[in-house]
């Protein structure tokens, strides 16, 4: 089995280094805490492994040559960017910010295990439900698959896909770290509203980019 691994990993870091809707949930997420951007950055990588599942076996495929299957992915995603925007733009109407679910350590245990499950949950459904990630899958990977070599192909989607994933949650981590450094400002409640805002038409404005998509 032989894989063109230097022309993927080059594809692979630029598609990583061009924001998309992973990179606002887990800058979002990570300007809550650190620890739900992480959350946030394991969900995104989650949603690339239901890809590459799909793509091993088939399903992408399918998916892309049905014109329905495929729609009602493009719409379910651009509905999901949509709701984010607007859960966004809700909480900068709120003056402190995120609600607190009690005083204490205990209530600080509480709000950051809900966070970090919020953000798994948004960082997974995000690319899950995005048909740009799923086309990756199905269209550029299978480029650098060497199907003359008589090796597995499927072993091969997997290695690349595996490799896919392992790079963008080490991108995300450290993105994840840059952005904790900078929650002293976006922590404020000025800074914070503000962020909220221009996060929330970011994801709307995706949304609808996705929708629009051909």
């Amino acid at each position: 089995m032989s894989v063109d691994l230097a022309g993927f990993l080059g594809v692979v870091l630029l598609a990583y280094f061009v924001p998309g809707p992973d990179f606002l949930v887990v800058v979002r997420a990570a300007a809550q805490r650190a620890s739900v951007g992480r959350a946030a950055a394991v969900g995104a990588q989650a949603g690339l492994c239901v890809h590459m599942c799909a793509a091993a076996m088939g399903l992408s495929v399918i998916a892309a040559r049905s014109a329905v299957a495929f729609s009602v992915i493009k719409l379910a995603g651009a509905a999901y960017l949509v709701y984010l925007g607007v859960r966004a733009l809700r909480d900068a109407r709120r003056k402190g910010g995120v609600t607190g679910a009690g005083a204490g350590a205990e209530g600080k245990r509480e709000r950051e295990a809900v966070g970090c499950r919020g953000g798994f949950t948004q960082g997974l459904l995000t690319n899950v439900l995005n048909p740009k990630a799923a086309l990756f899958f199905l269209s550029v990977l299978p480029q650098f698959v060497d199907r003359d070599g008589g090796g597995s192909v499927t072993g091969q989607v997997f290695l690349l896909g595996a490799i896919d994933v392992a790079i963008g949650l080490v991108y995300w981590l450290a993105l994840v770290q840059v952005a904790a450094r900078l929650r002293a400002v976006f922590g404020r409640p000025g800074w914070r509203r503000r962020w909220e805002r221009v996060g929330g038409w970011l994801f709307i404005a995706l949304g609808v980019g996705v929708a629009a998509t051909e």
